[in-house]
């Protein structure tokens, strides 16, 4: 379980330009739920996702995971916990690497480090199992440098990757923005499948009103640091996204957008 409790954030704090973006915050995320985050630009989704994976310092406030305090612990500590896929393809990979590096290092994180073989043959046939399931042919492909992938490969060998070991939390930012229609179509549904099949705790922020309706138990629309929509389980499902739309558009609209 994710608990944040009283969190407080300023940016550019004693200055004109200081902003108060999360003042006494509260969220409390329970094991196993996918949790959809919406809102527009500058409602603290992003903010959100970097206080739980280390990326930014709060001000005040504690966050908790499963009742352990861990507001004071670096990035690279909370992430050998943490599985996270960002909007750009590109930050998920080594694309100077092939494939089968790229899971090979995914396969040993959070395990030392020595001397031996960074690719061990006794694993290939495994990747190449992982690989299959995603139905892109990428099975065939372990010798190719990820950087010569598309952005929609990229992003399933991403998703693979960040969930090859065991992890507390999934953290999607916005994993499908930089794709087409087409293929981010196809990286939701093999999203809902990992989680689902390996039943991670996952928190997806998305600018896809309909993949928050349709995909996840509970659902989050963000709006000045403020969680304004809180829906989930059998209240999330009977949302759609003309509703999720209209107050999108109505606090757009009070905003000045």
């Amino acid at each position: 379980m994710l608990e944040l409790k009283h969190i407080n954030k300023y940016y550019n704090p004693g200055s004109v330009n200081e902003l108060c973006l999360f003042q006494e915050f509260n969220l409390t995320i329970e094991d196993g739920q996918f949790v959809a985050i919406v809102g527009s630009n500058g409602s603290g989704k992003t903010s959100l996702l970097n206080i739980v994976c280390g990326s930014i310092d709060v001000d005040d406030g504690k966050i908790l995971v499963n009742g352990t305090d861990i507001t004071g612990k670096k990035d690279y500590v909370r992430h050998r916990r943490i599985g996270r896929v960002y909007q750009n393809p590109s930050k998920g990979t080594c694309p100077s690497m092939t494939i089968l590096e790229n899971m090979s290092i995914a396969d040993n994180k959070g395990k030392p480090y020595g001397l031996a073989k960074g690719v061990k043959k006794s694993r290939i046939a495994y990747y190449r199992e992982l690989l299959a399931q995603l139905n892109l042919g990428l099975e065939d492909k372990l010798h190719t440098q990820v950087g010569s992938l598309s952005g929609g490969q990229r992003q399933a060998v991403s998703l693979l990757m960040a969930t090859m070991t065991s992890i507390d939390f999934l953290i999607l930012d916005e994993h499908t923005a930089a794709l087409d229609p087409k293929t981010a179509e196809i990286i939701m549904r093999l999203t809902d499948n990992i989680v689902q099949e390996k039943k991670v705790t996952t928190i997806m922020v998305t600018h896809n009103l309909r993949y928050a309706v349709e995909y996840g138990n509970r659902l989050i629309m963000m709006h000045e640091g403020k969680a304004i929509i809180d829906k989930a389980g059998a209240e999330k499902e009977k949302m759609d996204t003309e509703e999720i739309m209209k107050i999108f558009n109505q606090i757009s609209v009070e905003c000045g957008n």
